[in-house]
């Protein structure tokens, strides 16, 4: 199965290198590709996963045109046939793994919802009793289902670690009016989207949203409902009280926390094994939720 690093396209602008698309400027769009990089820590890992990039663009193309009636997304297309005659040579790379996009403003939050207590949200829990400043009931387990889904913004950071912020500081960032409106948009798509999930017998734990403005106009933006930017747990054996099995990137997170590695650049190599176990939980979450295979 083929693997894609990263991408050089010399006939198309060059616009951005981000952990896992490269993105270039075709002039009244974007072109987004979905690479086989994988970041964990804020650090991109030398291995690629195989076929990570086609599943990443198939899932949240799947996921976009599923909530298309709760609010306007950045999607263009993902269809060959609209791509710039000159970028057609490429076809074996962009095959798959390509959105042509709107190009919006990008507002400087991650909207993260919290249906589960787990990852950065349990430990700030145990610390505090709360995440971003929302105080929960006491005695909660990890992996414990919270009674509402929680908004718990936090900053967007180019390289380094977001950081988690309350919902005062986000309100000063964009503004009490797009916090309100980004919250609701979040939460909605959220609550439609895990109970989609379940049904297909798949817990969508976390997830994070990006918006972004296009005419002074709210939408959704960047990828959407990934193994990437969700924590995806099997709904069969799902039990409160211990990390549960993914279909995730936290199955890399895991391995990494095994070995002997500050977290800092150069981060390791993975072995055969993990690579192959990830690109099958990522291949088997595509499958599950959207009924596609990819190559």
């Amino acid at each position: 199965m083929e693997k894609v690093f990263s991408t050089q396209f010399e006939q198309a602008k060059f616009f951005k290198r981000g952990k896992v698309r490269d993105i270039y400027d075709l002039g009244d769009k974007y072109l987004i590709v979905a690479t086989d990089r994988i970041s964990c820590f804020d650090v991109i890992l030398p291995t690629p996963i195989p076929a990570k990039g086609k599943v990443l663009t198939s899932l949240s193309l799947f996921w976009f045109n599923f909530t298309k009636e709760l609010i306007e997304d950045h999607i263009i297309s993902g269809d060959l046939k609209d791509l710039p005659e000159y970028l057609l040579e490429y076809e074996a790379v962009l095959n798959g793994r390509f959105v042509l996009v709107k190009k919006a403003e990008p507002l400087p939050l991650e909207c993260v919802v919290r249906g589960y207590l787990a990852g950065s949200g349990f430990k700030e829990y145990k610390k505090n009793q709360s995440i971003c400043g929302i105080k929960l009931p006491a005695g909660l387990l990890e992996a414990d289902r919270l009674n509402e889904p929680i908004f718990t913004p936090s900053t967007k950071a180019d390289s380094g670690h977001d950081e988690n912020i309350t919902e005062e500081k986000a309100k000063e960032i964009v503004g009490k009016d797009i916090f309100y409106r980004i919250k609701e948009k979040s939460i909605e798509i959220y609550r439609k989207a895990s109970f989609y999930a379940e049904s297909k017998g798949i817990i969508i734990a976390d997830t994070k949203f990006e918006f972004g403005l296009l005419n002074d106009k709210i939408i959704l933006i960047d990828e959407i409902l990934t193994p990437d930017s969700s924590r995806f747990w099997p709904k069969e054996g799902y039990e409160p009280g211990k990390p549960q099995l993914s279909f995730d990137k936290q199955f890399v997170r895991d391995y990494l926390e095994s070995i002997d590695w500050d977290k800092t650049p150069p981060a390791p190599a993975l072995p055969g094994d993990i690579v192959e176990k990830t690109k099958e939980k990522y291949l088997k979450a595509l499958y599950l939720l959207a009924g596609i295979r990819v190559d």
